[in-house]
């Protein structure tokens, strides 16, 4: 049985191993429920740099040294910041991880000094949607060229 005491959430690089391999699960499932595909380009390595500190982070979850999640926090602008690249591994999913990768990746951006985050996502992913709404993200306008994006989302970080 699955159990998240076996669970770390571990600052890497985005270009490590373990993040290479999320992300590229990720984008095969976004792939394979995105109406008409999904193409990341050359998304693991332009990205890479902006989820590094000072500016921003990357985040693997791991179980028993197996990474299970991922998640990146860059930044936009002095107060903000975008939350990108966030998976749960399928056979994680309904635990409760996705909700405590979120939090982290929060608290990274907090750390950070960014005082916004925004993510934004696709109308298939209606499990992330009511994950985010419940973590008290809001709706707001377009805020970027993401041409996979129908929904985008703004939270207030506690000072």
């Amino acid at each position: 049985m699955k159990s998240l005491t076996t669970v770390t959430f571990d600052v890497v690089p985005a270009s490590h191993v373990d993040a290479i391999y999320a992300m590229t699960r990720y984008f095969t499932e976004l792939d394979s429920r995105f109406d008409g595909g999904f193409e990341p380009g050359d998304t693991l390595t332009v990205d890479a740099a902006s989820m590094t500190a000072p500016a921003g982070a990357f985040v693997v979850a791991r179980s028993d040294g197996a990474a299970i999640g991922c998640g990146g926090v860059i930044r936009m602008d002095d107060r903000s910041a975008e939350i990108k690249r966030m998976w749960v591994d399928p056979e994680w999913r309904g635990l409760g991880l996705g909700k405590g990768l979120l939090a982290n990746l929060e608290s990274h951006a907090a750390r950070l000094g960014f005082s916004v985050v925004r993510l934004d996502t696709n109308s298939a992913l209606t499990e992330a949607i009511a994950m985010y709404e419940g973590a008290g993200y809001r709706a707001i306008e377009r805020y970027n060229d993401n041409p996979y994006a129908r929904h985008w989302f703004e939270k207030q970080l506690p000072k």
